[in-house]
């Protein structure tokens, strides 16, 4: 049975005080809209949203959500969150109406299966470069993952993005042959992560100031009302 998520109108509504009176009481506030309909200013229960965030579809889960007095349920999916940088606590969330006939565009996770011949009897080591790939579907076709079986894959092997398992329902977004995963030699290894640490020496090097200077005003601005 899908989860059903009931959200409350915010009293004050985009007002930043009123934010942080629906915290104190224990709710988180959230911002609904799409499907052709203003956006509203809701509060909802923290306990619906992670149960919701903490499932096998994680964000990508479609829910009835109820608004108000409400009698019908809109189907409706978590598009974006926020929580408190210390305690890892939900602060903010958006959601969106979802229409069941209209395509979404989503990133699932990619998980990758088994273990490669030439990490087992070559001695490489594994490198997944795309852990996650955005994708086109209609609502009911969104995967919670994909998988696939990199049993196979020897040292030095590649795996495309064209070689993902996936059928004339889901659509990939991203370049064909970008890379999945690719099995490396330790020495390969090695040499990326002396490179890796040298680039960022040098840039601190260069650039002492860098570090003492807080965020541009206009990256500041774009603070969200929970953050002020």
């Amino acid at each position: 049975m899908p989860e059903v998520v009931v959200a409350k109108p915010r009293e004050g509504k985009f007002n930043k005080n009123a934010a942080r009176r629906v915290r104190v009481a224990g709710k988180i506030p959230a911002v609904l809209y799409g499907a052709g309909h203003e956006p509203v200013a809701v509060e909802v229960d923290p306990k619906q949203i992670s149960r919701i965030l903490f499932s096998e579809s994680g964000h990508n889960t479609i829910f009835d959500l109820t608004l108000g007095d409400q009698a019908n349920a809109a189907k409706a999916m978590i598009v974006d969150w926020q929580r408190e940088p210390i305690n890892d606590k939900l602060i903010h969330i958006d959601l969106k109406r979802i229409a069941l006939d209209k395509t979404l565009r989503v990133s699932v996770p990619i998980r990758l299966v088994g273990v490669p011949v030439g990490v087992k009897t070559e001695g490489g080591i594994l490198d997944q470069v795309l852990r996650e790939v955005e994708i086109e579907c209609l609502p009911a076709d969104i995967p919670s993952h994909i998988d696939v079986d990199i049993a196979g894959l020897g040292l030095h092997q590649v795996l495309r993005l064209s070689e993902l398992p996936h059928n004339d329902k889901v659509k990939f977004l991203a370049a064909e042959d970008a890379t999945v995963a690719h099995v490396i030699s330790i020495r390969e290894e090695a040499a990326a992560t002396v490179d890796a640490a040298t680039v960022a020496t040098a840039g601190t090097a260069a650039e002492p100031e860098v570090a003492k200077k807080g965020k541009p005003d206009a990256e500041a601005a774009k603070k969200t009302e929970s953050k002020k």
